[in-house]
């Protein structure tokens, strides 16, 4: 009940400065500021609703491009699946990680190449 009574007094303050905040904007503003402020909210309003649009159509687009990718499927499923596939599966063997390393192990730099010269891209 205390925090109700709390939520009520900051509503009713809020009002009262907007309305306040308003009193001051006419009295001291030029007076095209209030046009201005409107123009400059309807085109925060239009920017807001192109945004919404934008992103909508884009969940739209994503949506049909996994249908297209992977069909019917639940997505969150397979990633669940593959997980406890991947936690049940053996560990690999020591020739399979050697195969896995591929180059890894292999030495970086080309005994052919000569020292004394310069790359050609510095």
């Amino acid at each position: 009940m205390r925090r109700l009574l709390w939520v009520a007094v900051g509503v009713g303050l809020t009002v009262v400065v907007i309305r306040k905040a308003g009193d001051l904007v006419d009295r001291y503003a030029p007076p095209g500021a209030r046009q201005a402020a409107g123009t400059l909210t309807q085109a925060t309003t239009v920017a807001r609703g192109a945004k919404a649009e934008f992103l909508a159509a884009m969940r739209e687009r994503e949506e049909q491009l996994r249908h297209d990718l992977v069909g019917n499927v639940d997505v969150e499923a397979l990633r669940d699946e593959r997980a406890k596939h991947r936690a049940a599966a053996p560990a690999p063997t020591r020739r399979q990680r050697a195969a896995a390393r591929g180059w890894a192990d292999q030495p970086t730099e080309d005994p052919e190449d000569d020292a004394n010269v310069p790359y050609s891209f510095f």
